[in-house]
């Protein structure tokens, strides 16, 4: 895989970019949103504090990696973050991606992911994955217009917020290799279980 260390990346609409100390309001603005927060892993942030620690371990503490897929997603019209698309840096090559709610439903976060799938696509990965809650079917439209196919649906325990989610799980493989199935949730979940997926 490619050295690119999060390079900036520009769409129709938006500016994809490292996070900088300089948007910790920001981000707190994004992750303190309780709509967006509904289907976030964590609770909602309380403070600035919390945001300028959620930006340094969630974001800075990986700009000097070989491979940093960690953007911020901003307006090309004020380059101010409004959410954020990242990849996770462990097997599961697990695409995430969050928007504040008022900018919900106008194909941002599309926009968004498309251009950080195809640089991570052209870095030389084999696939990614994403999951979403079943409750929040729009977030597995996302990943259908990224090329991601459904895989399996399994229940777990979410942490911190300690409730029990039933996810989706989504894959795109990029080197042809259509059988391959990233399989480690349906194996640590009792439940697990293939669902018939129709079109939103």
């Amino acid at each position: 895989m490619t050295n690119e260390n999060t390079p900036t990346i520009t769409t129709e609409r938006l500016i994809l970019r490292k996070f900088t100390a300089d948007d910790a309001e920001a981000l707190f603005e994004i992750l303190s949103d309780e709509d967006a927060n509904t289907f976030l892993p964590w609770f909602p942030l309380k403070n600035l504090d919390e945001a300028r620690a959620f930006l340094q371990q969630g974001f800075s503490d990986y700009y000097d990696d070989r491979s940093a897929y960690r953007y911020a997603v901003c307006l090309k019209t004020d380059n101010r973050p409004i959410g954020y698309v990242w990849l996770a840096d462990n097997e599961s090559c697990d695409l995430g991606y969050g928007l504040k709610s008022a900018h919900w439903h106008k194909g941002i976060a599309t926009e968004a992911s498309c251009a950080v799938v195809e640089r991570i696509k052209n870095a030389g990965y084999g696939y990614i994955t994403a999951t979403h809650d079943v409750n929040n079917p729009r977030s597995g439209e996302v990943m259908k217009k990224l090329g991601m196919d459904y895989k399996y649906s399994y229940v777990e325990q979410w942490q911190p917020k300690n409730i029990p989610v039933t996810f989706r799980l989504y894959q795109r493989n990029f080197d042809g290799d259509a059988k391959r199935t990233y399989s480690a949730y349906w194996d640590k979940s009792e439940k697990h279980f293939i669902e018939e997926i129709t079109q939103f």
